[in-house]
């Protein structure tokens, strides 16, 4: 059984992840969470015994996906071409601080 999370649950993960939440925002998400909860109960109940399983949801012979070519190629000169600060081939950020 999954144990119900709370508002302080959610807190502390939005801490842990360097943001806080106010009281209204963490019971908005233990809302949202709970919802989401009841749907996903909702899907495992339906039996899918003889549904075969789809790689896409379509299955007319048309593709929307295009195929993998390489195409535009730049030189890494190029791409580098207006960087300000480069070394090894690779461009230069300025540390970033919290």
């Amino acid at each position: 059984m999954e144990e119900k999370k709370d508002a302080a649950y959610f807190k502390s993960l939005a801490h842990q992840l360097m943001f806080d939440l106010s009281d209204d925002e963490a019971d908005d998400i233990v809302r949202e969470f709970e919802t989401l909860n009841r749907q996903m109960k909702l899907m495992d109940a339906v039996s899918t015994d003889g549904v075969e399983e789809m790689v896409y949801p379509f299955e007319d012979e048309t593709s929307f996906i295009r195929d993998d070519e390489v195409t535009n190629v730049i030189s890494q000169d190029e791409a580098l071409a207006n960087v300000e600060k480069k070394v090894e081939g690779h461009f230069v950020l300025p540390k970033v601080v919290k």
